[in-house]
């Protein structure tokens, strides 16, 4: 079972997701990765460097999810970019305003930590509020980032940071 390490609070700049929406979780990271799709959205914005230069913790591979009462669940896989970035053909797009992230560290198996269920409270928790959108939805995501994401440790434990808009 995957353990929460640790919650925290970072201000991000407006940003640009870019990827798909897709009807569920699923199998669709295989053919993000046999695209090359992730490439393709760090060469369109400049490089990974592009989004490190205003955001720590950016150039991660994110699973984007949307939740709200009465509307349909949204699941989106793509990258968070600089806020002008083109988007390329074939890709949709969510501009998210400058507000915060509430951060979890889930530690474990890589298929154990996408267990999330633990970040909800923990963020709360911790005094944040969750910020929405227009329509009153919460947006969450996983951030699978290099290397603490990527490259087990000497247990074979990765840490995946777990975020939610926060205000």
């Amino acid at each position: 079972m995957a353990e929460l390490i640790k919650v925290f609070k970072e201000n991000v700049p407006e940003m640009r997701f870019i990827g798909k929406k897709y009807p569920d979780f699923g199998g669709w990271w295989g053919e993000w990765f046999a695209n090359g799709w992730f490439d393709l959205i760090e060469n369109t914005m400049g490089g990974a460097d592009a989004i490190l230069k205003i955001w720590q913790n950016g150039a991660g591979y994110v699973g984007l999810e949307r939740r709200c009462d009465g509307q349909p669940f949204e699941y989106w896989i793509g990258m968070f970019t600089p806020a002008e970035t083109h988007v390329p053909d074939g890709f949709d797009f969510i501009d998210f305003p400058a507000v915060a992230l509430g951060t979890c560290w889930l530690y474990g198996k890589e298929d154990e930590v996408h267990d999330t269920s633990a970040c909800l409270s923990a963020i709360k928790s911790n005094n944040m509020e969750l910020w929405t959108d227009d329509n009153g939805g919460i947006w969450s995501f996983e951030n699978c980032l290099c290397p603490r994401y990527t490259t087990p440790d000497e247990n074979g434990n990765v840490i995946m940071d777990y975020c939610y808009y926060v205000k």
